[in-house]
């Protein structure tokens, strides 16, 4: 079968590499096409991937920029589509529903957010996808029938136990794991559906070094432009590595959606802080039934203080957050897995999804 996957953002290479892999040992043609998008290329040349970047000049998060790149990366999907005849469209992008429809090409859009928290996304890609894959827990609003839900996320396409142990010697390239570390996270936030939505601020990043520093060294991972005195936190690590520096820290804190879900699935204690709080279900759930990190709202900074001073006092913190990661192991399918069949088999694997939904399991 010859499949197209459409990328347009760092976590979706994490996302799909797995199944990728799979797919090309199952003697199955894959050709990869991206947007510039911060570090994404890079993690495509750091593994090898091959890959044709269709928008090299990026775009910017307002309003015309995304018109005009849509259109761009339609024509040049389109045209690649024509010239490369495509079987299958995969992806968490537009064009593919877009292109898809045009040629009768199937597409499978694959989201982990609720539609009501993208409802741009929403309106562009969905009404003409084939497929949509999401979990369990989101909310997909008009568009649920096309929905198929699975029980588990995005992360544990990349962070499940098959597929990732953390290595100390890669982290010790950066960081002194011999002693406790934090991690602090400053997201750009400029994405369209970011739009009012405020993270942490210097001054509250300053209050929470305060606390944390007499419990440890403090690392701050970020793209943003930082005031001098937090410049000297600053740490630089290799993306294709980040996720080993991460599974050995004692906290992480920070305004990213990804890098929170990616830290509780590692059992690394997490605070998210933005005001995406309580809309996103897959986070949610993490925060509210796993109780793998929580979620505080801009308004109550107080709070993220308060919460971080807990949790380094705690000594059995850790401890405690490896048994929560262990119960939602437990109950969580390996999606790279799922991922993999539901793609090759499609559009069977629908009908059996439709027709026994414990299917997925097999997965575990």
């Amino acid at each position: 079968m010859n499949i197209l996957f459409h990328l347009g953002h760092p976590a979706h290479f994490h996302l799909f590499k797995n199944t990728i892999s799979d797919l090309i040992q199952r003697e199955h043609k894959i050709n990869i096409l991206i947007k510039k998008k911060d570090i994404l290329e890079d993690l495509l040349k750091a593994t090898g991937m091959e890959y044709l970047n269709i928008l090299p000049q990026g775009r910017k998060d307002n309003k015309i920029s995304i018109a005009i790149g849509q259109m761009k990366q339609d024509s040049k999907l389109f045209f690649y589509c024509i010239r490369n005849r495509q079987d299958l469209l995969v992806g968490t992008s537009v064009a593919i529903s877009h292109v898809g429809k045009l040629l009768g090409i199937p597409s499978i859009n694959v989201n982990e957010d609720d539609a009501d928290v993208v409802p741009l996304y929403a309106k562009l890609a969905y009404p003409w996808a084939t497929e949509i894959l999401s979990p369990g827990v989101c909310k997909m609003g008009k568009w649920e029938k096309k929905t198929t839900h699975y029980n588990s996320y995005h992360e544990l396409a990349y962070l499940h136990p098959q597929h990732f142990i953390a290595n100390k010697t890669t982290a010790q390239k950066y960081v002194d794991i011999q002693k406790p570390y934090s991690i602090i996270r400053f997201a750009k936030l400029g994405a369209h559906h970011d739009e009012g939505i405020k993270g942490i601020s210097n001054e509250l990043a300053m209050k929470i070094i305060n606390i944390l520093a007499p419990h440890g060294n403090v690392y701050i991972t970020t793209e943003r432009q930082l005031s001098e005195e937090l410049e000297q936190y600053r740490i630089q690590i290799n993306p294709i590595d980040m996720h080993h520096v991460m599974a050995f820290a004692f906290l992480y804190i920070g305004d990213s959606q990804t890098m929170a879900a990616e830290a509780g699935v590692l059992g690394v204690p997490f605070i998210r802080f933005n005001g995406f709080v309580d809309r996103i279900g897959y986070l949610n759930e993490i925060e509210k039934k796993y109780k793998l990190g929580y979620g505080i709202k801009p308004e109550y900074p107080d709070e993220l203080l308060k919460k971080a001073d807990e949790l380094v006092k705690n000594r059995e913190t850790l401890t405690k957050f490896k048994e929560k990661r262990s119960s939602m192991l437990k109950e969580k399918i390996n999606y790279a897995a799922f991922l993999t069949w539901f793609i090759e088999h499609y559009p069977e694997s629908k009908k059996e999804m439709l027709s026994n939904p414990d299917y997925q399991y097999k997965f575990k």
